[in-house]
C-alpha cells in the first residue's frame, strides 16, 4: 500500500512518514497543495493524507480538483479547524474522513487502515446493482441514471453496500458510523446525513421525495429496494 502525505509542517510529516513506513506503507510527500495535486495526478495512490491549510492550494481546492478529475483515492483531511461547517464542507467535497489537530499519529494510522479495509473491493460481489431507475456500478465507482453518470467516492460505495446488505432494516446513525467508518469517535452523526443526502441526489428519481433511502425519524435510516 502507498500513501501520499500533503502537509507543510515538516515535523509532522516526519512523524507521519515514520509511522506509516513502520506499518508497511510506501510514503510520498508534498509540502504544498499544488505539488500534492500534481503528485496525486501523476501516480495512483492507495490513500491521501491531506492537510486543509496549505500554501498555493488549500486542502479544499485539492480535494475538489481530484474529485472533479475522477480521482477517487480515499482521502483523510487534517486540520486545526474543528468547526462543524468545516468538517461538513470537506466531506461534501469528497473527503472520506476528517481528523482535527492535535491528534494521535497511532490513531490516524489505525483509522487509515480501517478506511482502506472498508473501501477495498469485495471479491465475488456483484459489479452492478439496480436501484429504482439507477444502476450502481461498483467496479467503476459510479451511478448511471438515464443519460447521467454520477461518480461515487469509496466511502459512498461502502455505505451503499451496507444498505444493500440490510434491506428494509432500520439502521441507526451510530451503527453506520461504527460499521462503515469503523470507529465510534467520529466527530458528528451529521456525517451520515451528509452522505445520505449525496446518495439521494445521485440515485433517487426525486431526492426530495426519496423512495429508497428513507429517514426513520428518531431512529436512523432504512433502505427499500
Amino acid at each position: 500500500m502507498n500513501v501520499l502525505i500533503i502537509e507543510d509542517e515538516s515535523a509532522l510529516v516526519q512523524g507521519l512518514r515514520d509511522a506509516f513506513e513502520h506499518n508497511g506503507f510506501a510514503v510520498a510527500t508534498a509540502s504544498n497543495g499544488e505539488a500534492g495535486l500534481n503528485a496525486a495526478l501523476i501516480q495512483p495512490r492507495d490513500l491521501i493524507i491531506l492537510d486543509l491549510m496549505l500554501p498555493r492550494k488549500d486542502g479544499f481546492e485539492v480535494c475538489r480538483e481530484l474529485r472533479g478529475r475522477n480521482i477517487w483515492t480515499p482521502i483523510i483531511m487534517l486540520t486545526a479547524r474543528s468547526s462543524e461547517p468545516d468538517r461538513i464542507a470537506g466531506l461534501e467535497l469528497g473527503a472520506d474522513d476528517y481528523v482535527t489537530k492535535p491528534f494521535s499519529i497511532r490513531e490516524l494510522v489505525a483509522r487509515a487502515r480501517a478506511l482502506l479495509r472498508r473501501t477495498a473491493p469485495i471479491e465475488g460481489a456483484a459489479e452492478q446493482v439496480r436501484v429504482g431507475q439507477a444502476v450502481v456500478d461498483f467496479k467503476q465507482y459510479a451511478v448511471i441514471k438515464g443519460k447521467d453518470r454520477h461518480p461515487l467516492t469509496p466511502m459512498e460505495v461502502s455505505l451503499l453496500r451496507m444498505f444493500l446488505g440490510h434491506p428494509h432494516e432500520v439502521i441507526t446513525r451510530e451503527r453506520l458510523l461504527n460499521e462503515v467508518w469503523g470507529f465510534d469517535a467520529f466527530p458528528t452523526t451529521r456525517t451520515v446525513d451528509t452522505f445520505l443526502l449525496r446518495l439521494r441526489h445521485k440515485i433517487e428519481t426525486d431526492p426530495r421525495r426519496p423512495r429508497h433511502f428513507l429517514t426513520v425519524h428518531g431512529a436512523g435510516y432504512k433502505f427499500t429496494p
